[in-house]
């Protein structure tokens, strides 16, 4: 089977975009953004977030007709002062300062190697359709319904689901995927350079609760008011020791805080069509102290348990970044500078975001 992505005149915009001034696209990048023409239909009515990691002094070139801001790292130093450097550089981990910046209820976060997709039909898919549709129904993370997502369209919950259960909670995160160059870490890469995924599955699932996952950031779309103080890509790239688990380190992090407050998190479609395979020599590099950590990484994120009177997003975080400190320095001091970085993370967030009370910012 032979995958292409849909083209811009297969793209049919949506009669009506949801969301439209509740929702904003954030894209890192460090090249001009000309992929966004295929997206044109999709993406033009809503406002963009441009996070230009590397050279700040090199110009980006955005198509015309968006609407879009666009910050460098000289913006980023300016913004945050002190605080920026939570902020990774030369890594896409950079994106996460677009989610801190964004006055807006629901973020959705793209690579800017990632085309429209096309459904087994040949039809375009509208990844940001699907993905606010995940977003504003409910999630069932306490119980697994065998027909997946029984709020779909076609779909319900089965018998011998609990009739207590069927309400579900809140669907903090919408997990997407992707056709052609699978999300493989570089050894995968290396034992099957020529793999390509060509199976779409017409899916969506609620991740259940106590199971955690491996989040790509390339398709991804979240609930800014439920969970984004907790959308923290760590500090990776330059100058750190280790690369390419900015998305995996937020997706740990997300889940054992949505599980602790009752939140959802959902994955499958909407697929977009991946173009281009990173080098796989490159990612082992920025990989490989990631590959043997992670194996003591995630029995921490399994065993973690947040104390009850942590009932905000930040309180969540906070606690967690302590124990990050106390569990996980002794893998590498880099955790040390982690769960710090963590910390300063949530206080920009407050910063750029005050609590409101009555009306008003405090």
């Amino acid at each position: 089977m032979v995958l292409e992505p849909a083209t811009a005149t297969q793209a049919a915009a949506p009669a009506m975009p949801q969301l439209k001034d509740e929702l904003d696209i954030v894209i890192p990048t460090i090249r001009n953004l000309d992929f966004l023409e295929m997206w044109r239909p999709f993406f033009q009515p809503y406002h963009l977030i441009i996070v230009q990691d590397g050279d700040p002094s090199k110009t980006i070139k955005v198509p015309p007709g968006f609407d879009y801001e666009l910050y460098n790292r000289n913006d980023i130093n300016k913004i945050l002062g002190p605080k920026a450097s939570c902020i990774s550089f030369k890594d896409s981990a950079c994106r996460c300062f677009g989610y801190m910046v964004s006055k807006k209820k629901y973020i959705f976060t793209i690579d800017d190697d990632c085309f429209v997709a096309k459904d087994p039909s040949g039809k375009a898919v509208n990844a940001l359709e699907q993905h606010i549709k995940n977003l504003l129904c409910p999630s069932t993370p306490f119980f697994f319904n065998t027909l997946y997502d029984p709020f779909r369209d076609g779909a319900d919950f089965v018998r011998g689901y609990p009739f207590s259960l069927r309400e579900g909670v809140p669907t903090a995160v919408s997990h997407g995927l992707w056709l052609n160059i699978p999300d493989y870490d570089a050894p995968t890469q290396l034992v099957k350079p020529l793999e390509r995924n060509t199976r779409f599955v017409d899916a969506v699932l609620t991740i259940p609760k106590g199971t955690l996952f491996p989040m790509c950031g390339m398709n991804l779309a979240f609930d800014r008011d439920l969970i984004g103080p907790a959308m923290y890509f760590g500090l990776m790239g330059d100058g750190q020791p280790i690369g390419r688990y900015d998305d995996m380190w937020a997706g740990w992090c997300i889940k054992v805080i949505c599980d602790h407050l009752g939140l959802g998190v959902k994955t499958g479609l909407p697929y977009i069509y991946h173009s281009k395979a990173s080098n796989p020599f490159v990612n082992l590099r920025k990989e490989y102290k990631g590959i043997f950590w992670q194996e003591e990484i995630i029995p921490f994120f399994q065993q973690v348990v947040l104390p009850k009177d942590c009932t905000t997003v930040q309180k969540c975080y906070i606690e967690l970044a302590k124990q990050v400190k106390e569990k996980l320095s002794k893998v590498d001091p880099y955790f040390d500078k982690l769960g710090d970085a963590m910390v300063t993370w949530i206080k920009a967030w407050d910063e750029l975001n005050p609590p409101v009370l009555n009306g008003k910012a405090t």
